[in-house]
């Protein structure tokens, strides 16, 4: 059983089999799939499941706090399950492959107080860019 489907149980969350079908295909390191790929990975194990219940479904988990929606470059949006550990991505800029990340150190301190023209930072989104391997090499 994989940490979403603990967390949302723990959380009471009503588990209709369309709902656990796509937190089975969210459950995982380093998943960023698009909507349209989890529907078509939840259509393989529940072959009647609407695209609407899909969307509803990811809209309900990113409302709840329990997925990260992730919008990079103008591409489609992703949707993280891993939303309760403190990560950063690694984005391939040719083919917009996502990975999780866990660089050192913390990225608030890298800012500067000068720099923060009086704002009270309390979180830093990093993205990192680059060609992946398969990318690199094409």
């Amino acid at each position: 059983m994989g940490d979403l489907l603990e967390r949302l149980r723990a959380r009471g969350w009503r588990m209709t089999s369309q709902r656990r079908v796509v937190a089975e295909v969210l459950t995982g390191e380093h998943v960023h799939l698009t909507a349209d790929e989890v529907h078509a990975r939840a259509a393989e194990r529940l072959p009647e499941i609407a695209r609407a219940t899909v969307y509803n479904t990811l809209g309900e988990l990113v409302a709840l706090g329990e997925v990260v929606e992730l919008s990079t470059d103008g591409r489609a949006k992703r949707y993280d399950p891993n939303a309760h550990r403190s990560h950063q991505h690694l984005v391939c800029t040719g083919c917009g492959a996502i990975r999780d990340v866990r660089p050192t150190g913390d990225p608030l301190a890298a800012l500067p107080d000068a720099e923060r023209y009086g704002f009270a930072v309390s979180k830093a989104d990093v993205t990192y860019r680059g060609l992946c391997p398969d990318c690199a090499t094409a």
